[in-house]
């Protein structure tokens, strides 16, 4: 038995920002993805996959049943038969490894289920979001519910704020351009949790709230919609300026290691890098107008494209 295969994310752009209302772009990444799946012969991991289901079948027992309500008899059968989630999406890399297990969960066993082939008006958009909102926390404590469903929807999803979010579409990618968002490896394990709780207690002074309004939301903000009108020059100068504003107000969430590769992509303009997710570790999101110059400049370093200019 394997179910639907859910894919990975990718948030462009409006990491920590989207918590405070800023614009966010997220797209699905079908490189990696994930499937309910039973097994007469599990691996290690489908068996640790299988025990963190049986926390999770009763956590879910406990949702609030206005929002949402799932056949727990069948769900727990399932999972008491070995079902575990089959997945290439690596976990604490920001590509949304828990969000593709949620809306797999929601898919098969959520009564009264929003599907994708309705028409997906907001109200339907921000319930789905609220439902996935409270599955998710399971793994994180908090969620904006932004990833399951970027993976459930497999459709950019653009947010305008907390509460006006809408299916988008992205400029159709070139074949031939130079220009690419690429995925850095830092090869180490980031946790979504400790680099939230960084974000939370810096908020609490006002000199980071202000530079978080005048600043990053502002050039986030730029970003989003010049990505979207495919206004590429004006994208790669905003691109800059934040990612300028991220290493002098988020460092603690780049690995130490990335530092000053960060500052050289600044300065030479080769490349420039941003969060991916929470930071932390995992995965560095990249963008340049030339890829072979970023690759030369980062060699040594795994590098993935995923969206061509």
């Amino acid at each position: 038995m394997k179910g639907p295969l859910f894919y990975s994310k990718i948030l462009l752009f409006g990491e920590y920002g989207i918590i405070k209302d800023s614009k966010g772009l997220s797209i699905p990444y079908s490189f990696y993805n994930g499937a309910l799946k039973k097994d007469p012969q599990p691996s290690e991991i489908a068996i640790k996959s299988n025990e963190s289901l049986k926390r999770f079948v009763t956590y879910l027992e406990g949702i609030n049943s206005e929002l949402v309500r799932f056949d727990i008899d069948l769900l727990r059968d399932d999972v008491n038969a070995g079902m575990y989630f089959d997945s290439s999406i690596p976990q604490g890399y920001g590509v949304g490894s828990s969000g593709a297990l949620v809306a797999a969960i929601y898919d098969k066993y959520a009564f009264d289920k929003i599907t994708v082939l309705e028409n997906l008006t907001r109200e339907k958009l921000l319930k789905l979001k609220a439902i996935f909102s409270e599955m998710e926390s399971f793994f994180h404590g908090k969620s904006s519910g932004l990833d399951p469903l970027n993976s459930y929807l497999s459709i950019p999803i653009l947010i305008n704020s907390q509460n006006n979010i809408e299916a988008t579409g992205i400029p159709s990618q070139s074949t031939d351009g130079k220009g690419a968002v690429f995925l850095l490896d830092s090869g180490i394990i980031g946790e979504t949790a400790p680099m939230v709780g960084i974000f939370m207690e810096n908020m609490k002074q006002e000199g980071f709230r202000n530079m978080l309004k005048d600043q990053f939301i502002k050039h986030t903000d730029a970003c989003v919609d010049d990505f979207l009108k495919g206004d590429i020059k004006s994208l790669f100068k905003n691109t800059k300026r934040l990612s300028k504003v991220v290493l002098n107000h988020f460092k603690p969430m780049i690995p130490q290691e990335f530092h000053e590769l960060w500052k050289k992509g600044i300065k030479t303009n080769e490349y420039y890098l941003k969060l991916c997710g929470s930071g932390g570790g995992g995965y560095i999101l990249g963008f340049t107008e030339d890829i072979e110059k970023a690759k030369q400049a980062l060699k040594g370093y795994k590098l993935e494209v995923v969206y061509s200019f």
